[in-house]
């Protein structure tokens, strides 16, 4: 289940995309472009994974064939947490820099090298749950007394530290997915106990806001505030992104008009496949298909509660929770987003918006939410 439900939705991505792309999308002369590149996108990133389980599954087998057992694939992964963090960060970092740094929509959240284009949040998004699960299980560093220092080492840190260098780009809701991950991950193993901590969060936000007011109240994020508020208020220019999705998920009704016979063939709805395919979703499928995409993210919860529930160490519990939340998290921000619960962030859908980074590294995360289920059924077996 926990890698058929992906498929599933990657199911939903394909079928979406082609029926946005198919009749208007004339890449090269080749119609199918984006839904062949969205396609080979899915098969490598199930390949991955698989590639991920494999190995673990290999190393499992070998250790278990040892008198004195080796380090299996998730030990080799956390000695090597603080280094892939540290890379990511860096990717973070290269944005900043003129010509490294691709400014899309008035943000430089891409980086582009030679013969690919990617967003560095989302290898950040893939090392933070690793990184802050090693952190906060680590015996030779956890604190006796949970207090404000076992917070601000290493989660507040974290928090500042990244989120000074999203906020450069800027990209608030990716500041605010590393902030909510974080404090998951916080809370679960460390607890919430002090209530001087709420106090000082609060503190370093007000403090936060005031060093980032000129990228905040930058132009292009004031029209997103000002369309959110009132998209009526322009509704052919800032306003028209978030009419035209709540067009279509009126339009959808209950049942949908179909595949490829909705509005949004005729480009009515900007980034209909990427940011926005959750109404393009909503109109074609109508609610029951956007409900029942919603169910299969419920579904995949449940499934890795199940993972998260039999790890059996600290570490693999954590890692765990971080990587659902890092999947979940985004696909509130995305709804939430569409359906005018709150401002536009540009955070995709997981695997079901069209894109490459994306989809390669929630596959990832896949495979090592498969690497924790086969750890803890080798102590299962040990048991027995």
């Amino acid at each position: 289940m926990e890698i058929i439900i992906p498929l599933i939705l990657n199911g939903f991505s394909m079928v979406m995309i082609s029926s946005l792309s198919l009749r208007n999308n004339m890449m090269n002369g080749n119609p199918y472009a984006q839904p062949l590149k969205q396609f080979q996108f899915i098969g490598i990133g199930v390949i991955l994974a698989m590639m991920m389980m494999t190995y673990c599954e290999s190393r499992r087998e070998d250790n278990a064939k040892k008198k004195k057992p080796g380090k299996n694939f998730l030990d080799i992964i956390r000695d090597n947490s603080g280094k892939l963090f540290a890379f990511s960060w860096f990717l973070v970092l290269l944005t900043l820099i003129p010509g490294l740094g691709v400014k899309v929509g008035g943000a430089r959240r891409w980086l582009s090298l030679p013969g690919f284009r990617f967003q560095p949040l989302e290898v950040i998004l893939f090392t933070l749950p690793i990184f802050m699960a090693d952190r906060l299980t680590d015996e030779s560093s956890l604190p006796k007394v949970m207090n404000f220092k076992s917070f601000l080492k290493p989660t507040l840190t974290v928090i500042i530290i990244v989120g000074t260098f999203l906020m450069g780009q800027p990209n608030l809701g990716g500041t605010i997915l590393v902030a909510a991950i974080c404090l998951t991950m916080h809370v679960e193993r460390r607890g919430w106990k002090y209530p001087l901590i709420t106090f000082l969060i609060a503190a370093v936000l007000a403090v936060g806001f005031i060093n980032f007011a000129p990228y905040l109240i930058a132009e292009y994020r004031m029209r997103r505030v000002r369309a959110f508020l009132d998209p009526w208020e322009d509704p052919m220019n800032t306003g028209y992104q978030i009419i035209q999705g709540l067009v279509a998920f009126a339009n959808g009704s209950l049942t949908g008009v179909g595949i490829g016979k909705g509005l949004q063939q005729e480009k009515y709805l900007p980034e209909a496949s990427t940011d926005y395919i959750f109404p393009a979703i909503g109109e074609e499928f109508g609610l029951i298909g956007t409900m029942s995409l919603l169910i299969l993210y419920a579904l995949w919860t449940w499934r890795v509660f199940y993972i998260y529930k039999n790890a059996k160490s600290p570490f693999t519990k954590s890692l765990a929770l971080g990587l659902a939340a890092s999947v979940i998290y985004p696909m509130f921000v995305n709804a939430a987003g569409v359906m005018k619960l709150m401002p536009l962030t540009g955070i995709p859908m997981p695997f079901v918006s069209a894109g490459g980074s994306s989809m390669l590294f929630m596959w990832a995360k896949v495979g090592l939410l498969m690497c924790i289920k086969i750890e803890s059924e080798e102590y299962k077996d040990d048991d027995e």
